[in-house]
């Protein structure tokens, strides 16, 4: 689900699973494996995170989630924690490079990431949890809100839009929006650049700048009850199933 290309001091990480990279147990955990041993890899100085096909992630598998109930989102929700906070502590610079749709859960890992690039085209980007009828882990929610102008978080957040590549960069969702040919390209030279710093510089200054939210993230334990119960309940499995019908009309 994970694969591993070397392009000089940058990692390409590239998720594969199925048609839209959907989140479940195993790929949240194979991608906290991978993410997670990074500073074991000799030759890596920054990392390009990049989807396959039409899609970065289109979100959880909320097919999975019903299927499995209260004993899978139990096992679920702290694999999304561990996935989200890989890419969130990683001491090492990280280019989230949009091939297509992230979308919930996938643009939370995009987030997590240190530089957002996307591909013009059909691919949107969102957060559309509450209209899924799903409350946000907390981390997910931090990162993106790290990631996101004020101006603009309370749109995205409590309206559930998504946006094309061209309007997200309006919005400062992302950080740059190009050609889909261009993306690979463009995202190893950010990573390369991003390479070149000192590297024990550049991971106390990332550190400096999110500690605060990952000693925060720490002392949620009630908050991450709450969430685990609420995607558990009969009303939310209720909610997913009219949120997955209302995408087949």
């Amino acid at each position: 689900m994970i694969h591993r290309e070397q392009h000089g001091s940058v990692t390409l990480l590239r998720v594969e699973r199925g048609k839209v990279q959907a989140l479940d147990l195993e790929l949240c955990h194979e991608l906290a494996d991978a993410v997670e041993h990074v500073d074991e890899w000799d030759a890596t100085r920054a990392v390009v995170l990049v989807g396959t096909g039409g899609a970065f992630s289109a979100g959880v598998d909320l097919k999975r989630v019903l299927a499995g109930g209260a004993a899978y989102t139990d096992q679920f929700l702290p694999a999304l924690d561990r996935a989200l906070g890989a890419l969130f502590c990683c001491p090492k610079p990280v280019v989230a490079a949009l091939n297509g749709h992230a979308i919930a859960g996938g643009y939370a890992l995009a987030c997590a990431a240190d530089i957002r690039i996307m591909a013009r085209g059909k691919g949107r980007v969102g957060m559309p949890e509450l209209a899924v009828g799903v409350p946000f882990p907390w981390l997910a929610l931090e990162s993106v809100r790290l990631a996101t102008p004020v101006e603009h978080l309370q749109e995205l957040l409590y309206l559930g839009e998504t946006y094309n590549a061209d309007d997200a960069l309006a919005r400062g969702l992302v950080d740059e929006a190009l050609e889909p040919d261009a993306l690979l390209r463009r995202a190893l030279e950010v990573a390369q650049r991003l390479a070149c710093v000192q590297p024990a510089a550049f991971a106390l200054t990332k550190r400096q700048l999110r500690q605060p939210s990952v000693d925060a993230w720490k002392r949620q334990h009630a908050h991450e009850t709450m969430v685990r119960l609420a995607w558990a309940a009969p009303e939310t499995a209720e909610a997913i199933r009219a949120y997955l019908e209302s995408l087949k009309k």
